[in-house]
């Protein structure tokens, strides 16, 4: 355990000068006593001076109030219209049947169902008249049956989450679909409507659409029966479910029982779903707004059938011109291509024969020069490297070029010299453009 420690710090000195007869001002200062009298008073005093005043016991004071309670609460009972008059058949009832003793105001809806507070007041009295206690000073028996029931009742209509699960199989609530006989004589959506009224309160989506009636419209019917048709509901119907034993000592029968109660309720859910899409179904059979839609839609569908009729057959027309003018432009474009076929072929004949006709004279004119032989016949190998050589040159000259040597070697006739000095000069320019390499073409060097 730590130790304590002590730690001297000296109070700061007083100002100088200060003193306490000179300096001290008084604040405030306490007020002069007052003389009350008090006296006793509350629920515990008053308790305390009626048993003095009868000379009572705390238990005799308590059961004498309680009677006078009891009786306070019975004159109340006659001038209210809240508590039930009883059924001889259900006082008889067995406590396991407490199901069967729920108040028909329960089943009000939501807008004119007694408040907690009046449910609270009515079940107070009801307690108080059948308590097995009192029932026994009356001499009326010990059977506390119909009171475990009403007690069973109220934990029901005041809790929100019981009072839901039972709410969801309150029979007394629904409305029945009209007959055949009655929509004859009655108006069929206000027929109808209270029906859709009463399954509403079952919806999770909230607000829910209604039939409405003749005048509306055709989007307004369109949602009102696909809402009924995709209707959410949180009917669960754990109301209707056997009672579990409370007793942990066959928990295979608890779990039996469970099994059992959440099969039910899944069987009830697809009965109340069928039910309920059954209930659309006749709704809407008879609906007299839907008729005149389709009606409509009928005759719209016949116009827009026409109007797509006529559009297609102006669409065939267009494109049956169109293919027309295709076929007509293709065939134009086929001859004129022809033509230009025809042409260049005839050109390129034409060039054919020129290119050839232009060698000839290249041949022809290193011929006429004796292949550059000074005297005598040339040696057939002096005529093979100039012929060589002129191929070679012809080989990398183009058309145009070669027309324009050809030119050339014409006016230099038969002059050797010439002849020789016009391939030279073509020599040079081809080995300036790369054509042709230094020393390549050797005969006209």
């Amino acid at each position: 355990m730590a130790t304590a420690q002590v730690v001297d710090i000296p109070l700061p000195a007083l100002p100088q000068g200060w003193s306490a007869e000179k300096d001290h001002k008084v604040l405030a200062a306490l007020s002069s006593a007052t003389q009350r009298n008090v006296e006793p008073v509350g629920p515990h005093f008053l308790a305390h001076a009626r048993r003095k005043r009868h000379n009572r016991t705390f238990s005799e004071d308590e059961r004498i109030q309680a009677q006078e309670k009891v009786k306070k609460v019975e004159e109340e009972d006659e001038l209210s219209d809240i508590s039930e008059p009883e059924d001889p058949v259900m006082l008889s009832r067995d406590a396991k049947d407490w199901k069967t003793i729920m108040p028909s105001s329960a089943s009000a809806s939501s807008a004119t169902r007694p408040p907690p507070s009046e449910i609270k007041r009515a079940h107070r009295k009801k307690v108080l008249r059948h308590h097995p206690d009192k029932k026994a000073a009356s001499g009326q028996g010990e059977n506390d049956n119909f009171f475990k029931c009403i007690q069973k009742a109220a934990e029901i209509l005041l809790d929100p989450v019981k009072r839901r699960q039972f709410d969801s199989v309150d029979e007394a609530a629904n409305v029945d679909p009209p007959t055949k006989k009655q929509l004859q004589k009655g108006n069929f959506y206000e027929l109808w409507n209270r029906v859709f009224e009463s399954e509403a309160r079952f919806s999770n989506k909230q607000p829910v659409p209604m039939l409405g009636d003749e005048h509306s419209t055709k989007e307004e019917v369109e949602n009102f029966y696909n809402f009924w048709y995709n209707f959410d509901s949180w009917r669960t119907f754990e109301y209707l479910d056997e009672d579990v034993p409370d007793d942990n000592e066959n928990r295979d029968q608890k779990r039996h029982i469970e099994r059992k109660n959440a099969n039910a309720r899944r069987k009830k859910k697809t009965e109340d779903t069928a039910r309920l899409r059954k209930l659309v179904d006749e709704c809407l059979a008879g609906d007299e707004r839907i008729k005149k839609f389709r009606k409509e839609e009928r005759a719209g569908k016949d116009k827009k059938r026409l109007e797509k009729e006529a559009e297609a057959k102006r669409i065939a027309e267009e494109k049956e011109r169109q293919r027309q003018e295709e076929e007509r432009r293709k065939k134009e474009a086929e001859e004129a291509a022809k033509a230009e076929r025809e042409a260049q072929k005839k050109a390129k004949e034409a060039a054919k024969n020129a290119a050839k006709k232009n060698k000839r004279v290249l041949k022809g004119s290193v011929k006429d020069v004796n292949y550059f032989a000074e005297s005598g016949d040339p040696s057939p190998a002096q005529v093979d490297a100039v012929l060589n050589d002129v191929e070679l040159v012809m080989s990398k000259i183009s058309p145009e070029e070669l027309a324009a040597l050809a030119t050339k070697l014409t006016n230099a006739g038969k002059d050797v010299a010439a002849v020789k000095a016009t391939y030279a000069e073509e020599v040079k320019r081809l080995v300036g453009e790369g054509k042709l390499k230094e020393g390549e073409v050797k005969t006209f060097a």
